[in-house]
């Protein structure tokens, strides 16, 4: 399940909506190798000038990272800072070359003023990861219109009015004047992405027809009630107005100010809001009947298949090809599937396991009613598989999340059946929390045999803890604790299903199948991806293959292809994380026998935030030998 990046092609600053930072390359080799860099783990042997020079870099990083921000308001407001809080990103081609430029330019000035030999090993993973960051930025540069911008899991027309509902907290009038400014802001961001949305047709870039149908829907679904037609409130419309009563309510503002701020807004919404979408929904429906009806992989773009190699590079940050990410995937289906027949043979279900699948997507009990006390179930059921895992944390972790957790329904708007659940990180300062949230339109896409597995990857010992810890860690640069590299992010988040099991998890077989079918289902993703983008396979063929491998629902089978084929490469990054990590962890157990301590490997791994695998490679690699030598 993602952690909602929304869309990770989008060429934008809007990327970094959901996660803040890049998704490194393997390309990074300016500077200092990432192949070199050692762990942060202090060493008795650091010289008080190395510590000096690291501290002289980490607050010159500061200084760059601040710059950096403000290219991006909207990141400004997942942070929960009200710097530019009345501005929307400037989404055009020329801002991103621009930002390009800026990384180049700092690159350049880090070089020239440091010396990479007298830094500390903290300090080199610093040195390294800006290198890196600036690198994944340069290689996707040709690819600039491969992205799909308007599509239906996380495309712009959702997560744009998705931030300003959600992100854009209102405490006082000012506030709420700089979120009716926004809903121009957004109005002239669809615009630009519009346009370069344009630029990318005219060179055969489009996304599958499914992806503009999504767009298309949610689109209008933006526009849908007053103040645009009859009907309920549009979404914005009622975010307006409800921001603006809680003001009124705490006597923030008095009825004349209400009624000002009330008239502004819809003025706001009728005549930029409107217009914009209108014109959106408008091109996508005349656009569409361009596209093919059987959609096609990354590798019938133009140049695609350069373009999937540089997704496949990164988003797992590793040299691995298409062929040997797909022959991985067949080992771990294999090797999977042999775990799932035992739990078979345990619960005495007689028949083939694909009878068993069946079983388990098509048995009620193992589904929540379709009403709303099913939907207030599973979000119920849901916190408290967390609550218990969470009480136990301690006993592997040294490091724990400062940050709250809470579970939520995907708003009414954006909300898809089958959908994949995902999370929304907190802000540093736990002013907002993390959230949890979870598709629930179509109760019938969720088996309950999966639903703990997922508490688990979404929020801990999962995404939550891994994200809240990061951005909580002191006495590095700023910008390492707000880093995204999928391979890591995801590859933990994986990694923490299985270590759920290690703590208690799972005390139902048919939970714990639950857990072997999300990991089969992240082992599909490595066949899939690679057949879809590299190996000409259908959409069809790519269900055929979930759906005999898999206890997976259908619904949410077709939900996932067409999740790949609208994000390629992205989802590899799972199943090759986890083996990562694992590996590691395995190399760490061999090597330090009775020395080796779960919390400490635990806290290396998290204790620097996300990091390409080269970089954490190294960084356990120094942790193994420090711990040798203690």
């Amino acid at each position: 399940m993602p952690i909602k990046l929304n869309n990770p092609l989008i060429p934008s600053l809007l990327a970094v909506a959901i996660l803040a930072g890049c998704q490194g390359d393997k390309s990074a080799q300016a500077g200092a190798s990432v192949d070199k860099p050692q762990n942060i783990v202090a060493e008795a042997s650091v010289t008080v000038d190395a510590v000096a020079e690291t501290q002289r870099l980490t607050e010159w990083l500061d200084e760059r990272y601040e710059e950096q921000l403000q290219f991006s308001p909207i990141q400004l407001s997942y942070l929960g800072r009200k710097d530019q809080y009345d501005q929307i990103d400037d989404m055009s081609e020329a801002a991103e070359a621009r930002r390009l430029a800026w990384q180049e330019k700092s690159v350049e000035e880090l070089k020239k003023n440091f010396d990479y030999s007298k830094l500390n090993q903290e300090g080199k993973t610093s040195y390294d990861i800006w290198i890196y960051q600036f690198e994944q930025a340069k290689a996707a540069a040709p690819f600039i219109r491969h992205g799909y911008i308007f599509e239906q899991m996380g495309g712009a027309q959702s997560q744009l009015p998705n931030f300003l509902l959600n992100f854009h907290k209102v405490d006082n009038i000012e506030d709420m004047q700089a979120y009716i400014t926004r809903i121009g802001g957004i109005s002239r961001a669809i615009n630009q992405l519009l346009d370069r949305a344009k630029l990318s047709a005219k060179e055969g870039i489009r996304p599958p027809r499914f992806a503009y149908e999504g767009a298309i829907e949610q689109s209008s679904k933006l526009i849908e009630g007053a103040p645009f037609t009859d009907g309920e409130d549009a979404p914005l419309w009622t975010g307006a107005k409800g921001k603006i009563a809680e003001l009124l309510e705490a006597g923030t503002i008095d009825q004349k100010q209400a009624d000002k701020l009330t008239a502004e807004a819809r003025k706001a919404l009728e005549t930029e809001f409107f217009p914009a979408y209108q014109g959106l929904v408008a091109w996508l429906k005349a656009d569409m009947e361009k596209t093919s009806a059987e959609p096609q992989g990354a590798s019938s773009l133009p140049n695609g298949m350069a373009f999937y190699n540089h997704r496949l590079a990164n988003t797992t940050t590793t040299e691995l090809t298409a062929d040997q990410i797909h022959n991985i995937g067949l080992e771990e289906v294999a090797r999977i599937r042999g775990e799932m027949e035992t739990i078979k043979k345990q619960v005495g279900f007689e028949g083939s396991l694909q009878d068993f699948f069946k079983f388990i997507r098509e048995d009620g009990q193992f589904y929540y009613p379709n009403t709303d006390e099913g939907r207030q179930g599973y979000l119920d059921d849901s916190t408290a598989f967390l609550d218990n895992i969470t009480k136990k944390l301690p006993e592997y972790f040294g490091l724990l999340p400062k940050a709250e957790l809470v579970v939520k329904r995907v708003e009414a708007f954006r909300e898809q059946d089958g959908g994949a659940q995902h999370y929304y990180p907190g802000t540093p300062d736990g002013s907002r929390p993390g959230i949890y949230y979870a598709h629930l339109s179509d109760m019938s896409a969720y088996s309950t045999t999966d639903m703990e597995t997922v508490a688990y990857h979404e929020g801990n010992p999962g995404h939550h803890m891994q994200i809240s810890i990061a951005q909580e860690l002191e006495g590095i640069p700023q910008f390492r604790t707000q880093a995204h590299f999928t391979v890591y992010v995801e590859g933990w988040a994986l990694y923490s299903e299985k270590l759920a099991k290690e703590m208690g998890a799972y005390e139902d077989p048919y939970n714990l199948f639950g857990h072997l079918t999300a990991e089969m289902w992240r082992a599909i993703r490595l066949v899939v991806d690679t057949g879809l983008h590299a190996k000409d396979w259908s959409e069809e063929q790519a269900v055929e293959y979930f759906l005999e491998n898999s206890a997976i629902p259908e619904t949410a089978v077709r939900s996932e292809v067409r999740r790949y084929l609208t994000w390629p490469g992205q989802a590899t990054a799972y199943k090759i994380g986890m083996l990562k990590i694992q590996e590691l962890r395995k190399q760490a157990e061999d090597q330090l026998g009775e020395k080796f301590d779960i919390r400490g490997f635990h806290d290396t791994v998290l204790g620097g935030g996300a990091l390409p695998v080269p970089v954490l490679e190294s960084r356990v690699a120094s942790w193994v030998e420090s711990v040798k030598q203690s």
